[in-house]
C-alpha cells in the first residue's frame, strides 16, 4: 500500500515537472542576453526622466485620482492627454463612448507609415477607486506620451498609433465597457491591420530587496528572480511570437534586466491589462510591466503616489521601448 502511494505521488511529482518544464521551453525561454544590473542614465535618459517625473506627478499629484466616481479629474486627465499630444505636433482624436449617460473617451493619434500596419502602444489612464494612480497606471500613460513625443517627427514604416485607454479599473475591468475593448472592437470592424499591441502597465516601481518579487503560481518562482529589479513582458500564447521579437530587441539595447514569458491567459496576471482586449479580437498583444501585484507595496492604494517612483530605472524602460519601437518598425 505504502509503496502504491509512494509511486502515484513519484508520478504526480514527475507530470508536474514535466509540465513546468515544458511551459519554460515554449512559454517562459526568451531570447536576447539578459543583464543582471542596471546601467547609469545617459544624459538623453537624463532628460526623460524629467520629463517622466513631470507628467506622473500631473496625473497624480495635481489631478488625483480619475475614474467615474471622480469625473471631473478623469476628464482632466482626457485633457492634459489631448493637450500633451498637441504639444508634440501631433492631432489626437478623441474614441468616445456613452456609459450611464456620462461620455467616456479613449484618446488616439496617429503617425502615418509607409504601410498600413498599425504598431499601437497604449496604456489606460483611469486609476482605480480610493487612488490616485502613479504609477498604476500613471508611469503607463507618462511612457506613452514620451514615446509619442519621440517619434511625432520621424518617418515610419509601419502605421504608429498612441492611445490613451479609458475605465480599464474594476467594475469594468475585462468587461464590454473596458475603454480598451471597445476601442478593439471598433478596429476590428473597420478592419485595421494592427500587427502588434504593446499595453505599458506599471513599469516604474523596482526593489533590490531580497524576495521583494512574488508570483501568481509558486512554479513560476523556479525560473524567475526572487528581487523584483526587472522589468516584464508577458503575453499569452498566441502572441509568442510579438512577445520574443519584443524582447530580443529590448536586451540588444537593455540598461536593465528584464524577464519575459508567453503563458496561457488564465494565469492570475496575465491578461490583467489593455492587451487582453486586442486578444479577445484577434490582435496579437503584450504587456509591459513592474508586475506591480507581485511586487509594489502600494497596489491599488491610496499611497501610489509620485514619490513611491523609481524614476531612474522607470527612464530605462522607456528608452529601452524606443529601440524596440525601431527594431519593430524595420521587421
Amino acid at each position: 500500500m505504502f509503496k502504491r502511494i509512494l509511486f502515484s505521488a513519484l508520478r504526480v511529482t514527475i507530470a508536474v515537472a514535466a509540465v513546468v518544464a515544458l511551459l519554460w521551453w515554449f512559454g517562459m525561454r526568451m531570447p536576447g542576453k539578459n543583464i543582471s544590473k542596471t546601467v547609469p542614465l545617459s544624459s538623453d535618459e537624463i532628460t526623460l526622466r524629467e520629463e517622466l517625473r513631470a507628467d506622473v506627478q500631473k496625473l497624480a499629484g495635481e489631478i488625483g485620482e480619475r475614474n467615474m466616481w471622480r469625473y471631473a479629474q478623469l476628464n482632466a486627465a482626457a485633457d492634459f492627454i489631448e493637450n500633451s499630444f498637441l504639444h508634440a505636433g501631433l492631432h489626437p482624436r478623441r474614441d468616445s463612448y456613452e456609459l450611464r449617460g456620462q461620455a467616456c473617451h479613449n484618446i488616439e493619434v496617429e503617425i502615418p507609415g509607409t504601410h498600413p500596419e498599425v504598431l499601437l502602444i497604449g496604456a489606460h489612464y483611469d486609476s482605480v477607486f480610493g487612488s490616485p494612480g502613479a504609477n498604476d497606471n500613471g508611469s503607463g500613460v507618462a511612457a506613452t506620451l514620451a514615446l509619442a513625443r519621440h517619434f511625432a517627427n520621424r518617418k515610419m514604416q509601419h502605421t504608429m498609433r498612441f492611445v490613451a485607454f479609458v475605465n480599464e479599473e474594476p467594475p469594468y475591468f475585462l468587461s464590454g465597457e473596458m475603454g480598451s475593448l471597445v476601442y478593439a472592437g471598433r478596429c476590428k470592424a473597420r478592419g485595421d491591420k494592427i500587427s502588434g499591441m504593446i499595453s505599458l502597465e506599471t513599469i516604474g516601481y523596482f526593489s533590490d530587496a531580497p524576495h521583494s518579487q512574488t508570483y501568481p503560481s509558486p512554479g513560476l518562482g523556479i525560473f524567475y528572480p526572487k528581487v523584483g529589479n526587472f522589468i516584464g513582458f508577458v503575453a499569452n500564447v498566441h502572441s509568442r511570437a510579438l512577445l520574443r521579437r519584443v524582447i530580443a530587441l529590448f536586451r540588444e539595447h537593455a540598461k536593465i534586466p528584464s524577464e519575459g514569458a508567453a503563458l496561457p491567459a488564465f494565469v492570475p496576471g496575465v491578461s490583467w491589462s489593455d492587451q487582453w482586449s486586442f486578444w479577445r479580437n484577434g490582435y496579437p498583444g503584450i504587456m509591459v510591466t513592474d508586475t506591480a501585484p507581485f511586487r509594489y507595496p502600494y497596489y491599488h492604494s491610496a499611497n501610489d503616489t509620485p514619490d513611491k517612483l523609481d524614476y531612474d530605472r522607470f527612464a530605462l524602460v522607456v528608452s529601452g521601448m524606443e529601440k524596440v519601437i525601431e527594431g519593430l518598425d524595420k521587421l
